[in-house]
């Protein structure tokens, strides 16, 4: 017979999702109310001008998505892409990929423009695709690539992608409330994120705003968007504004909550301040890696601070002593992900998570776990 599930408290500092605050999980856990009562209506109002603070935008179409973030990134390319349309895709690790896969799943042709995992986007092979295709509609990119720590010029390539016509989507599911992401001042399309992540709120819902001419792209489309689930158009008629909502789909009523919390959390500590926080403790840790003779993996401009790539030293166990730090420490880090995997450890410093208590705690599990 089956018994309640008890979980250790664990230090969460992987690539996500992070430590969630004990204010949060004491929001998720008050009573269920109805999907349209007309109380959670005024709270997914709540939710939007928060989820437009936090994404610094004007966005109408700014909403949490019901489901993870790879549930944003497909949002963003069903809605746009029609069969037979033409993206411009940069792959510069695991997410870029994934994104790949999404256009030709819509029946598109992705036009792929390749870096090396561990560096950013080079505009110049942008610009190169983009003189090569200028039919395409899309140019898509990941601003902070969780697989390997690398953050990309995301307002150049947004203003590129505006240059040439082309809408842009970007993945900002490691970026939202960590770095900088000033949506209308860099003129992105669609902009995507989680809640799991730098908001430290429950994992399952995506964050995602659509900017005018997104929206006007999607009104206009010949063909129907070919997920019933995700298809703004739908959706539109339960997140629009007003009291009356159509019915489309159960909100995961006690995770808005959580999220709503967050998003109050962050409010109140302001984007600028939460933005200090995460660089200044990424400083903090990279300093004390150092003195274990840990380097990172990722060149000084370019490294997030919210999701540190560490170089594993040559003859280190990396699968060994990922399991030390949990068993021993109850301290989860992340392991390299595809070409990546066992060279590289990925220590998140991400909304909750991101504080000298627990880069403390990293440091000594890491010195104590080399040691031995």
């Amino acid at each position: 017979m089956s018994s309640p599930f008890h979980p250790p408290q664990r230090t969460l500092m992987g690539p996500g999702p992070s430590d969630v605050s004990p204010r949060v999980l004491a929001a998720s856990a008050r009573p269920t109310i109805g999907h349209l009562d007309p109380l959670f209506v005024g709270l997914m109002d709540d939710v939007k001008r928060l989820l437009q603070f936090a994404f610094q935008t004007k966005n109408e179409l700014t909403i949490p998505l019901s489901a993870p973030g790879s549930a944003g990134m497909e949002a963003a390319f069903v809605n746009l892409l029609e069969p037979g349309d033409k993206a411009i895709v940069c792959q510069n690790g695991v997410f870029g990929g994934r994104m790949k896969e999404n256009v030709e799943r819509c029946g598109c042709t992705a036009v792929m423009v390749q870096d090396r995992w561990g560096d950013p986007v080079d505009p110049e092979k942008v610009a190169e695709a983009i003189s090569a295709h200028p039919d395409a509609k899309v140019l898509a990119f990941v601003h902070s690539e969780t697989s390997t720590g690398v953050r990309s010029d995301a307002r150049l390539l947004c203003g590129m992608a505006q240059s040439a016509g082309m809408l842009s989507i970007v993945d900002a599911v490691t970026s939202l409330a960590g770095i900088e992401l000033p949506v209308d001042d860099w003129g992105a399309d669609v902009v995507y994120s989680g809640t799991q992540k730098c908001l430290s709120s429950l994992p399952g819902i995506s964050p995602i705003t659509f900017s005018p001419a997104a929206v006007e792209v999607i009104a206009t489309r010949r063909h129907k968007v070919q997920s019933w689930f995700l298809d703004m158009n739908l959706i539109m008629g339960y997140w629009g504004e007003g009291a009356k909502r159509a019915y489309h789909h159960t909100a995961p009523v006690n995770a808005v909550y959580a999220l709503h919390e967050s998003l109050l959390m962050l409010e109140e500590e302001g984007l600028g301040a939460s933005f200090t926080r995460h660089r200044n403790n990424h400083l903090k840790l990279v300093e004390g890696l150092s003195r274990l003779g840990l380097d990172l993996a990722v060149s000084e401009p370019w490294r997030l601070p919210q999701l540190n790539a560490v170089v594993i030293p040559e003859g280190k166990d990396d699968a060994k002593i990922r399991r030390r730090l949990l068993e021993d420490f109850n301290l989860e880090v992340g392991a390299g992900l595809g070409e990546l995997a066992g060279r590289q450890w990925r220590i998140g410093l991400m909304g909750s998570s991101s504080n000298q208590v627990n880069i403390s705690r990293c440091l000594t599990a890491f010195e104590s776990v080399l040691a031995s």
